[in-house]
């Protein structure tokens, strides 16, 4: 049957596919909108599934809160032009509202899960079949406070990384926030010494050791000489004892502490993070899409 444009631009703004994919759809489904709409959604599925093998260590990172919950979200994508798309962008926003709203248990528990009618899950395939590129909801973390303590929210350079810190016993949330942006610059392990294992720190006594006696000093003054190293490896990954960096005469907890306040936790995403990342080379890749 014959596919009246009116018809094809009206299945566009439903489902944001190609003009193409949508008069094929038009054509494979006699005309009806809703079918050719679930048509392209099996087609976005399966679009999907070919680019499973692919690696999406790009994307953004958001964080959000309402009320007393927060929450931090990395979604990836396989390029950065794609993480600064403004329809991927409110993808991220709408997927961090959502987990807001629903708290999942899990990522599993989160694609499963109903986002304005639809599966989570499909959702993101459909929107794979939009952007054309794999994307991946890989991590999120709840948080939450009571009405006395405060939430810091912080993004660096557009989402590439993002921090959300909770602080116990003070409802200043811009301290909150310049803790966070302060974890987004160090990149801290830890709150505080007392969650370092003693695993970790026998392991680092030992690494210090060892050094001190290879640089040839007295074995009588080593351990005094590893304990003082100690304090210095437990200043650069536990936040709490880190010199803050809009202030750095006093530490993180002291600044907190003359706002009435104490970090209780921070959460810190950078994008991509662990994954290996895609390494082509542009114009080979530019010439390969002319080629095909």
């Amino acid at each position: 049957m014959a596919i009246s444009a009116k018809l094809v631009k009206e299945l566009r703004e439903k489902t944001g596919a190609g003009m193409m994919d949508c008069k094929k759809a038009l054509q494979e489904t006699d005309g009806d909108l809703d079918k050719a709409a679930d048509y392209l959604r099996e087609k976005g599925i399966s679009k999907a599934a070919k680019k499973a093998d692919r690696i999406a260590a790009e994307g953004i990172v958001h964080v959000a809160s309402k009320g007393n919950d927060g929450v931090i979200v990395e979604i990836n994508s396989e390029t950065d032009f794609v993480a600064r798309n403004v329809e991927f962008q409110q993808l991220v926003k709408d997927v961090a509202d959502h987990i807001l709203e629903t708290k999942p248990a899990d990522i599993e528990a989160l694609n499963a899960s109903e986002m304005n009618g639809k599966k989570v899950e499909d959702v993101m395939n459909e929107a794979v079949a939009k952007i054309g590129e794999k994307l991946t909801l890989r991590r999120f973390a709840l948080a939450e406070k009571t009405d006395n303590d405060a939430f810091g929210e912080y993004l660096h350079m557009g989402g590439r990384i993002g921090v959300l810190t909770l602080v116990e016993g003070s409802t200043d949330f811009q301290a909150a926030k310049d803790v966070a942006m302060h974890a987004a610059a160090l990149n801290p392990k830890y709150v505080s010494k007392d969650e370092v294992s003693q695993e970790e720190l026998d392991h680092e006594r030992e690494v210090l050791k060892q050094q001190a006696l290879n640089e040839g000093k007295p074995e009588k003054i080593v351990d005094k000489m590893v304990e003082g190293r100690m304090r210095k490896y437990l200043e650069e990954i536990c936040i709490v004892d880190q010199p803050f960096v809009k202030d750095a005469d006093q530490t993180v907890a002291q600044f907190l502490k003359s706002k009435g306040g104490e970090l209780k936790t921070f959460i810190r995403f950078e994008v991509g993070e662990g994954l290996e990342k895609r390494q082509e080379n542009f114009a080979d890749e530019v010439m390969g899409q002319v080629n095909k």
